[in-house]
């Protein structure tokens, strides 16, 4: 398994004020996608994400999201050094993640760009 970078998860109260200041920031447009009525923006190394405060309790319990070259790799990887995939591999709208559970209590999203077979 390879990690490719990183990318910092963000709960906003309002997608549509916050987006322009990452875009500035990052110097890249927002990749705006919605997934389970949480509405998303993917800038440059931050995902911001809105929505229904019981979906954002959740996805604030994930600390980052880990880019990976094979997420199946990841998955052998983190099991075999003692971490819990609590989620997946399932597919997403840019290729396959799963959640996994650190042995310190930490939790990581594990995504990579491969499309499913």
């Amino acid at each position: 398994m390879e990690i490719l970078g990183a990318t910092l998860r963000i709960c906003v109260d309002d997608l549509d004020t916050t987006v322009p200041f990452y875009e500035r920031l990052a110097g890249a447009p927002a990749l705006r996608f919605e997934r389970g009525g949480v509405r998303v923006a993917a800038v440059g190394c931050f995902l911001l994400m809105s929505g229904p405060e019981a979906e954002l309790e959740v996805l604030r319990k994930v600390a980052a999201t880990i880019a990976v070259d094979d997420v199946d790799a990841a998955h052998r990887v983190l099991t075999d050094s003692g971490a819990q995939v609590l989620a997946g591999p399932v597919a997403t709208p840019a290729g396959r993640n799963l959640i996994a559970l650190h042995p310190d209590g930490s939790v990581y999203e594990y995504a990579d760009r491969r499309a499913e077979a």
